[in-house]
Parts: C-alpha cells; sequence; structure tokens
C-alpha cells in the first residue's frame, strides 16, 4: 500500500486510543496527522491532507460521540469500515520515577473518571486534567517531570520514551470505543489490516414529518423486511426547533434487493435521507 494512503487524521496526540485505533486498521507503519479538535479532523480530509480520517463515534461508558454526528451531516464523506478499541488505561512516567515519587496524575478528564477507584485509593496523587490522554505523557517528556505520572494507552509510552508503572487502572474493563474509518467520495478502495469480515453494516441519516407515528413508520421499513437495527441515535434538527435528524445503523448491504426496498420505502416518508456508508463488519 502506498505510503500516502496510510495518512490517517486523528483527534489528539501520536499515542492516543484514536493512533491505537488506526493502527488497527493499517498497521503500525501508518502516518497519522494529529488534530486538536474533531472538526480539524473532518477539515484535514476535506482539503486533502490526509487520505482518510479516523473518528471516534461511541463509547460503551459514555455513549455517543454527538459533535462527530453533527459533522458527519455536515460534511459529504463515506464511512468505509469501523473498528472497536478496547480502552486500557496505564500510569505511565519517565525512566527512573518510581510509585512513591508520583504527586500528580494528567489525563484527559474522561479518562481520570474511567479511573476512579485507582485515584481513591491513591489519594497522595492529585488529579490534573488536561487536554489529551497521549498529550499528557508527551508533556511529560518534554517537561521532564519526576514528580508527575499521566493516565495513557500503552502505545503513547512507547513512542515517548516513557515507561508504565501500573497496567489497567481503569474501573470497568468493558470499555471500548468504536470509530469509523472515512473518506471523500470517489476515492478509490483501501486494503485495510484487519481480517476480512463476513456482514456488512449501512449507515445514514434521515428526517420525517413531525406528526404522530411518523417514526414508527420510518422503522416499519426495515422491520418489514427482517433487517436489524444496530443503533439509532437523534440529534437535534437546526432551524426547528424540537424536530429530530435520525442516525440509524443497520445489518445489511445496500446491493440486497430487501435493503434497496426498505430504503425506497423510507424515502416516501422521509423529508430527508441521506446514506453515510457501507462496510464490513
Amino acid at each position: 500500500m502506498p505510503a500516502a494512503a496510510r495518512k490517517v487524521s486523528i483527534q489528539g496526540e501520536a499515542g492516543s486510543f484514536s493512533h491505537q485505533a488506526a493502527i488497527q486498521l493499517f498497521g503500525p507503519r501508518v502516518e497519522v496527522l494529529p488534530c486538536s479538535n474533531f472538526e480539524l479532523v473532518f477539515t484535514s480530509l476535506r482539503d486533502r491532507k490526509v487520505n482518510a480520517a479516523l473518528i471516534p463515534i461511541e463509547n460503551t461508558l459514555h455513549g455517543s460521540v454527538h459533535e462527530n454526528y453533527d459533522h458527519l451531516l455536515q460534511f459529504d464523506f463515506r464511512i468505509v469500515a469501523e473498528t472497536s478499541v478496547r480502552i486500557v488505561h496505564n500510569l505511565i512516567a519517565l525512566p527512573g520515577v518510581k510509585y512513591r515519587d508520583v504527586r500528580q496524575v494528567y489525563s484527559h478528564p474522561v479518562a481520570l473518571n474511567q479511573c476512579l477507584h485507582f485515584l481513591a485509593v491513591n489519594p497522595q496523587m492529585e488529579r490534573m486534567p488536561f487536554y489529551d490522554t497521549a498529550g499528557s505523557v508527551k508533556m511529560l517528556a518534554a517537561e521532564q517531570r519526576r514528580d508527575a505520572a499521566a493516565i495513557a494507552s500503552a502505545v503513547s509510552a512507547e513512542i515517548y520514551g516513557a515507561h508504565i508503572l501500573k497496567r489497567s487502572i481503569e474501573d470497568d474493563r468493558q470499555n471500548f470505543t468504536r470509530f469509523f474509518l472515512l473518506r471523500r467520495p470517489g476515492q478509490p478502495p483501501l486494503r485495510l489490516r484487519e481480517p476480512a469480515k463476513k456482514g456488512w453494516k449501512t449507515s445514514l441519516v434521515f428526517s420525517t414529518h413531525n406528526q404522530p407515528g411518523s417514526l414508527f413508520r420510518a422503522l416499519s421499513a426495515f422491520a418489514l423486511r427482517d433487517l436489524s437495527l444496530a443503533k439509532i441515535e437523534s440529534r437535534p434538527l437546526r432551524g426547528k426547533p424540537w424536530e429530530y435528524l435520525f442516525y440509524l445503523d443497520f445489518h445489511g448491504n445496500i446491493e440486497e434487493t430487501r435493503v434497496q426496498k426498505a430504503l425506497g420505502h423510507l424515502q416516501e416518508l422521509a423529508d430527508m435521507l441521506r446514506v453515510l456508508g457501507c462496510y464490513r463488519v
């Protein structure tokens, strides 16, 4: 695979969980473009600075990443793959720093909140919110902090020359984040590292008339054809207070006759319908 095809924009620094997701999809040689916020992840793909973008869309503990649902509607990209990362938080410090030396722990607020039990039994460690998990390890290395540690991924420890003081300090080990891989329309298919998957999933967004039973009728387009819904998410419809867009994932390929009939049925009922992607799962 050409090197350019492996350049992917992510939110956060190298070594973040988004970077880990990119490695799962492309392998360890993937080149990432770190972005400080999600909008920059999308605009970097729009402006052709990268050939793909990787965004978190859902976490099993904290739910959906609503900002990215909004960006999916704003930008004309296609979802071409998904992957899930098991979130393993590690206590990371510079080489030579001992457990007893740590007086401050830096990480993203979400990561700190996912390690409350560990922090409760170590009250000598002050919680220090930071903009990014991997960014906190990068900061320790840049400032040569000998009294502090970070909570981040094992990949970040490798990248910034740090070491892991304690592994897997998260409260809940059933903590996974699902990521979407995005491409511009018309780009050729990518060869991904993950093994071939057997099924298909389709993601779309639609809105309906604000009338009693309209959502029920819209979803019946799938139920009548035995199509299994994987997720439904509502988001406010801008300019129309108390009306909503519905993002939907269902199991099926848009090349299937029953899927085409379901989408045709939904098109008749919806004010707006847009397919965001069809990808293997």
